[in-house]
Protein backbone atom coordinates (compact mmCIF):
# COMPACT_ATOMS: atom_id res chain seq x y z
CA UNK A 1 0.00 0.00 0.00
CA UNK A 2 1.58 3.44 -0.82
CA UNK A 3 1.46 6.56 1.40
CA UNK A 4 -1.14 8.57 1.59
CA UNK A 5 -3.18 6.26 -0.99
CA UNK A 6 -6.77 6.60 0.35
CA UNK A 7 -6.45 10.63 0.32
CA UNK A 8 -4.43 9.94 -3.35
CA UNK A 9 -7.13 7.83 -4.33
CA UNK A 10 -9.87 9.92 -3.59
CA UNK A 11 -8.18 12.95 -5.57
CA UNK A 12 -7.44 10.67 -8.71
CA UNK A 13 -11.19 10.07 -8.53
CA UNK A 14 -12.43 13.66 -8.56
CA UNK A 15 -9.81 14.76 -11.10
CA UNK A 16 -11.51 11.94 -13.43
CA UNK A 17 -14.89 13.34 -12.32
CA UNK A 18 -13.60 16.38 -13.54
CA UNK A 19 -12.32 15.48 -17.05
CA UNK A 20 -14.98 13.18 -17.65
CA UNK A 21 -17.51 16.31 -17.29
CA UNK A 22 -15.31 18.90 -18.66
CA UNK A 23 -13.02 17.37 -21.09
CA UNK A 24 -9.23 19.20 -22.46
CA UNK A 25 -9.21 21.89 -23.65
CA UNK A 26 -9.54 24.39 -20.68
CA UNK A 27 -7.36 26.56 -19.02
CA UNK A 28 -5.49 25.40 -15.99
CA UNK A 29 -7.66 27.42 -13.63
CA UNK A 30 -10.93 25.98 -14.70
CA UNK A 31 -9.77 22.80 -14.04
CA UNK A 32 -8.74 24.16 -10.60
CA UNK A 33 -12.36 25.48 -9.45
CA UNK A 34 -13.87 22.62 -10.69
CA UNK A 35 -11.54 20.18 -8.81
CA UNK A 36 -11.90 22.02 -5.95
CA UNK A 37 -16.24 21.64 -5.89
CA UNK A 38 -14.79 17.26 -6.27
CA UNK A 39 -12.78 17.71 -3.11
CA UNK A 40 -15.48 19.32 -1.02
CA UNK A 41 -18.21 16.76 -2.57
CA UNK A 42 -15.53 13.99 -1.12
CA UNK A 43 -15.36 15.19 1.84
CA UNK A 44 -11.59 16.37 1.29
CA UNK A 45 -10.07 19.08 3.36
CA UNK A 46 -7.71 20.79 1.39
CA UNK A 47 -6.15 24.28 0.73
CA UNK A 48 -6.37 25.86 -2.81
CA UNK A 49 -3.48 28.31 -4.30
CA UNK A 50 -1.68 28.71 -0.46
CA UNK A 51 1.64 30.66 -0.45
CA UNK A 52 3.90 27.65 0.59
CA UNK A 53 7.34 28.58 2.35
CA UNK A 54 10.59 27.10 -0.04
CA UNK A 55 13.32 25.73 2.47
CA UNK A 56 16.46 25.29 1.95
CA UNK A 57 18.73 22.17 3.03
CA UNK A 58 17.92 21.53 6.51
CA UNK A 59 17.64 25.43 7.96
CA UNK A 60 14.56 26.46 9.38
CA UNK A 61 14.70 29.67 7.55
CA UNK A 62 12.55 29.74 4.45
CA UNK A 63 14.12 31.25 1.22
CA UNK A 64 10.92 32.21 -0.50
CA UNK A 65 7.48 31.36 -0.90
CA UNK A 66 5.54 29.53 -4.13
CA UNK A 67 1.52 28.97 -5.02
CA UNK A 68 0.95 25.21 -4.89
CA UNK A 69 -2.25 24.57 -6.66
CA UNK A 70 -3.78 22.35 -3.69
CA UNK A 71 -2.46 21.05 -0.22
CA UNK A 72 -4.76 18.44 0.45
CA UNK A 73 -5.28 16.91 4.39
CA UNK A 74 -2.35 18.90 4.62
CA UNK A 75 -0.27 15.39 3.20
CA UNK A 76 -0.74 15.84 -0.66
CA UNK A 77 0.42 18.37 -2.89
CA UNK A 78 -1.41 18.53 -6.11
CA UNK A 79 -0.18 20.18 -8.66
CA UNK A 80 -2.16 20.81 -12.09
CA UNK A 81 -1.45 21.67 -15.57
CA UNK A 82 -3.60 21.62 -18.66
CA UNK A 83 -1.16 20.84 -21.58
CA UNK A 84 -1.49 18.30 -24.58
CA UNK A 85 2.15 16.72 -22.81
CA UNK A 86 3.82 16.30 -19.91
CA UNK A 87 7.37 16.91 -19.92
CA UNK A 88 10.47 16.42 -17.78
CA UNK A 89 10.46 19.98 -16.65
CA UNK A 90 6.37 19.61 -15.29
CA UNK A 91 7.99 16.33 -12.98
CA UNK A 92 11.12 18.46 -11.71
CA UNK A 93 8.51 20.96 -10.76
CA UNK A 94 6.47 18.94 -8.43
CA UNK A 95 9.94 17.05 -7.17
CA UNK A 96 11.31 20.24 -6.32
CA UNK A 97 8.20 21.50 -4.47
CA UNK A 98 7.92 18.15 -3.07
CA UNK A 99 11.43 18.91 -1.35
CA UNK A 100 11.01 22.91 -0.86
CA UNK A 101 7.97 22.43 1.07
CA UNK A 102 9.06 19.85 2.84
CA UNK A 103 5.78 16.99 2.03
CA UNK A 104 6.47 13.61 0.66
CA UNK A 105 3.60 12.84 -1.56
CA UNK A 106 2.81 14.57 -4.35
CA UNK A 107 0.22 14.38 -7.72
CA UNK A 108 0.64 15.69 -10.93
CA UNK A 109 -2.90 15.84 -12.76
CA UNK A 110 -2.67 17.22 -16.15
CA UNK A 111 -5.98 18.31 -17.86
CA UNK A 112 -4.88 19.02 -21.28
CA UNK A 113 -5.19 15.64 -23.04
CA UNK A 114 -8.07 13.11 -24.19
CA UNK A 115 -7.57 10.94 -20.73
CA UNK A 116 -6.69 12.86 -17.61
CA UNK A 117 -2.89 12.06 -16.81
CA UNK A 118 -2.09 11.25 -13.56
CA UNK A 119 1.98 11.15 -12.42
CA UNK A 120 2.33 10.38 -8.47
CA UNK A 121 5.33 11.23 -6.92
CA UNK A 122 7.11 10.45 -3.47
CA UNK A 123 10.10 11.37 -1.77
Amino acid sequence: MYKYSDITEKIIGCSYEVHKFLGNGFQEVIYQRALAMEFTEAGLNFEREVEQPIFYKGYSVEIGTRRADFIVEGKVLVELKAVTTLEDVHMAQILNYLKAYRFEVGLLINFGNKSVEVKRTVL
